[in-house]
């Protein structure tokens, strides 16, 4: 389920003929395409599916998902098509609730919807929506997570495994209680909207020193951090004792028996990583702080290929591969 392995992402991808106005064409680990426009203007263009949410912020998500791709590469996002498809059953105000939470969502960003589709389908069993989303930057401007440099600070903004949280106690509400408590699984349950980095990356990108971001979606943690070390051909060291776990997390692992890289591949939706200059490190923290957003400093990049994680006094060798438990623990 979700995304493909990146080598047979790549022998897909193989067939995609580039042009000299591409500056960032298809490829793994870049969640966003770029092109010219003309005067060193460029157009960052995503695309995603929504699928599985609750039907009650199935709109928001699906707005959300591509702006927070656009975001990450310095592009505020502006125009939007969406697509609504549902299984032959599928009422007309299911799909009108749906697009009144897309519109409510996209006026808060500032995106304008500007085309679409919908339709039913005798082959779908649920709806299925996509949207496709674009904004500009100047070429100066653009961030893609092939730009860290080694000595870049690897900041983590906001827990890891939130999305992981947050849906467990919205699906499995009293499941969720036993393990955690009636009033913090009514807390997670409020964090929905905290599955989004879109004002955290257009923030980033005003303070400025940020070289790579990218949004700990599939795979959470391990998947991110490996796509911008892969894309910018460095390696890496990270302190565990830093990471931003909560209790929760740790007690949702130990209940289902998670190992280390399960519990730090969790989806993440809305979990930002960014590589930043030492220079802007403290400039960052403290502009996320004015917003009360945790963000900590979890490691560097290094120009050694060697991507390490410390862990109780001991150095061992970070996950090459992520191994998402989110369908093991929403289908429990």
């Amino acid at each position: 389920m979700g995304k493909l392995a990146t080598k047979a992402l790549k022998d897909m991808l193989c067939c995609i003929k580039t042009k000299e106005k591409i500056v960032v064409p298809p490829a793994a680990g870049f969640d966003s395409g770029v092109h010219e426009i003309g005067n060193d203007r460029l157009m960052v263009v995503t695309t995603d599916p929504c699928l599985g949410v609750p039907t009650q912020w199935f709109g928001w998500f699906l707005i959300h998902y591509a702006a927070s791709d656009l975001a990450v590469f310095g592009a505020k996002p502006e125009y939007a098509a969406v697509n609504l498809l549902g299984p032959p059953k599928t009422s007309a105000t299911v799909f009108k609730k749906i697009m009144q939470q897309a519109c409510e969502t996209a006026d808060e960003l500032g995106v304008s919807i500007i085309t679409g589709h919908t339709g039913t389908y005798g082959e779908l069993s649920s709806i299925i929506g996509t949207c496709t989303a674009y904004g500009f930057v100047h070429r100066a401007r653009l961030i893609t997570p092939a730009g860290a440099k080694p000595k870049d600070r690897i900041i983590c903004i906001k827990p890891i495994g939130l999305e992981t949280l947050v849906n467990f106690a919205l699906t499995h509400q009293r499941k969720a209680e036993k393990l955690f408590g009636t009033k913090k699984t009514a807390h997670l349950k409020s964090q929905i909207k905290m599955q989004t980095c879109v004002n955290e990356a257009i923030l980033l990108t005003r303070v400025g020193g940020v070289h790579a971001m990218h949004d700990a979606t599939e795979g959470g943690f391990v998947a991110a951090l490996n796509e911008i070390a892969d894309a910018s051909n460095l390696g890496f060291t990270i302190d565990f004792a830093q990471l931003p776990i909560t209790k929760e997390l740790q007690t949702l692992a130990q209940h289902f028996g998670l190992s280390q890289t399960q519990l730090m591949s969790a989806s993440s939706t809305g979990t930002l990583l960014a590589a930043v200059s030492p220079e802007k490190e403290d400039h960052i923290h403290e502009a996320l702080a004015r917003q009360k957003t945790l963000a900590k400093t979890i490691g560097f990049f290094t120009k050694n290929k060697a991507r390490t994680i410390k862990y109780n006094g001991k150095t061992e060798k970070f996950p090459s591969q992520p191994d998402d438990p989110y369908s093991e623990i929403m289908n429990a």
